[in-house]
């Protein structure tokens, strides 16, 4: 029963453990930072127009592009799964709805054996929000031209995916634990750079969070162990 229950306190921070056991997404599951959508869509809006177009969306997880309802006069402007991007392509061609995709930087020429297609070669350094770094360009049938490069797209991408990340770092909370909280990570510190502490059984309690952490559903992986004065003293010490 005590080991049942140490296995449970060691792995307090659940939704952390689990999150190492998630399928790796690809691609094809289409999550797009929203600052990197935006800014494509801006440029779209500028170079063919479509202010007052109604923009569709139909590449979600669980959606179904070929069933999905196109209102007249719209426009697509989206993130498909890069592996049918072909067939995707052919079926609004087919149907004569605009059209501007994000495709494969190395590979968008290959959808040029499709009439009517334009590669917009922006080479856009895009990280995607399942983690995923890639090389983006685009292809659209809005585009009198063949083959283009779109160094104004490229740049707007570029701010975008900057400040993306900077949003993510200030999302994250930070912790920097006292000199009376101890945890396994900071023993084996020590024990990577030559310095011997010791704890003794009266001199610490067992906590699962810090105060600053539960607001955030956070709590110390593993466990840690809150020191006595005195322990706190030869720790800092240490």
């Amino acid at each position: 029963m005590a080991a049942t229950s140490q296995s449970a306190e060691l792995f307090n921070d659940y939704d952390g453990f689990v999150a190492k056991f998630e399928p790796k997404r690809t691609t094809d599951d289409c999550y797009t930072p929203p600052l990197v959508y935006g800014a494509v869509l801006d440029w779209a809006s500028r170079e063919y127009g479509l202010d007052g177009r109604e923009i569709v969306r139909p590449f979600f997880p669980g959606g179904d592009y070929e069933r999905h309802p196109y209102p007249e006069g719209c426009a697509v402007v989206d993130n498909p799964p890069f592996s049918i991007l072909a067939r995707i392509v052919r079926f609004y061609l087919s149907l004569g709805i605009d059209f501007l995709l994000f495709a494969p930087a190395l590979t968008v020429f290959g959808l040029l054996r499709q009439d009517g297609v334009c590669a917009v070669c922006a080479g856009a350094a895009v990280e995607y929000e399942n983690g995923a770094q890639v090389n983006t360009s685009f292809v659209t049938n809005m585009d009198g031209w063949r083959a283009r490069s779109a160094p104004d797209l490229n740049e707007a991408v570029a701010r975008a995916v900057e400040e993306t990340r900077g949003q993510s770092s200030r999302s994250l909370p930070r912790y920097e634990y006292p000199d009376e909280v101890l945890t396994a990570a900071r023993l084996n510190y020590m024990s990577n750079h030559g310095t011997d502490f010791r704890v003794g059984p009266g001199d610490f309690e067992r906590i699962s969070a810090m105060d600053a952490q539960r607001p955030h559903g956070k709590s110390v992986f593993g466990g840690g162990l809150l020191l006595s004065e005195r322990a706190a003293e030869e720790r800092a010490a240490a």
